[in-house]
């Protein structure tokens, strides 16, 4: 996929969701969240604009598989969220950002604050 459209990545949540810590690693860097990005394929890995992110807390007793289904569930709901501002025309790429109803993504919209708000 290209950066015609968006696409799920599970990222890790302290460095903003743009390092690679998976569900295992997550856990091993005691880290106390982690997430899931929805962004922008380019030719750089990992290096297209985030859409949507969605992050969860690490529970101590959690393990990577515990984890990993907690994300995939996040996954599940911001991805179809993305594809439906991009199939409605309301998500766009363009000069290297993401652009949602028509303004630049400064950030990524934190799923968070929709589940909040009712918003988007």
């Amino acid at each position: 996929m290209t950066a015609s459209g968006p696409r799920s990545n599970t990222e890790g949540a302290a460095e903003g969701f743009r390092r690679a810590l998976y569900p295992r690693r997550a856990i091993e860097a005691h880290e106390a969240q982690t997430g899931a990005t929805v962004h922008f394929v380019t030719a750089q890995l990992d290096g297209g604009p985030a859409v949507i992110q969605a992050s969860v807390k690490v529970q101590p007793d959690d393990d990577a598989e515990s984890l990993a289904a907690r994300v995939q569930i996040l996954e599940h709901r911001i991805y179809p969220l993305a594809v439906r501002w991009y199939s409605e025309g309301r998500l766009h790429y363009r000069d290297g950002q993401a652009w949602l109803d028509g303004a630049v993504l400064a950030s990524p919209i934190q799923y968070a604050d929709i589940e909040a708000t009712g918003s988007h």
